[in-house]
């Protein structure tokens, strides 16, 4: 099931990258009468350097979030990821750094092995839409590094995630 999830992720996400959104920045869903909504970023405005750090630009959110045992990029990082495409195919000087990461529930091997799936995954995903595979370096940090430490569930889903870091982040 899982072998077959990964691909049509893949052709989804080229489909997104193929149709034009809104040029304000928002998101914008559109179904084509196929039954499946694509997801288009409007163009990241202020894609330049200082967009990474303005908290009201997209490109400020870098990491993610990934259910439980599971490395499917949920819809709702499509745009993310998206924008942050687009920003490596207008900034080719810049390099990202992909960090998968995990809960703390697993083995130390399985979490690393999760994690390196999770980091794959966005890594591919940017590059299925124009960025340089040169550019991005995929690791795991298994469950090495938490953002939080309570054993709650609501702890945990802030641990499966993959960051994104640009150049001089890393």
């Amino acid at each position: 099931m899982k072998k077959l999830v990964l691909p049509a992720l893949l052709a989804l996400t080229l489909a997104a990258c193929s149709s034009t959104g809104p040029e304000n920045g928002a998101a914008s869903v559109q179904d084509r009468g196929t039954g499946v909504a694509t997801v288009t970023a409007g163009s990241a405005k202020g894609s330049g350097i200082a967009a990474l750090t303005d908290p009201n630009n997209i490109l400020s959110k870098r990491s993610v979030f990934f259910d439980f045992d599971s490395f499917v990029i949920k819809q709702e990082a499509r745009p993310l990821i998206e924008a942050h495409a687009r920003f490596l195919v207008q900034n080719p000087q810049m390099n990202m750094l992909v960090q998968g990461n995990t809960d703390e529930r697993g083995s130390r091997e399985y979490n690393l092995a999760l994690g390196q799936k999770r980091a794959d995954v966005v890594k591919q995903a940017l590059m299925l839409l124009g960025a340089k595979e040169s550019q991005i370096e995929s690791v795991s940090l298994g469950e090495e590094k938490p953002r939080c430490e309570d054993r709650t569930e609501n702890c945990y889903a802030e641990n499966r995630r993959g960051d994104m870091l640009y150049t001089g982040e890393f």
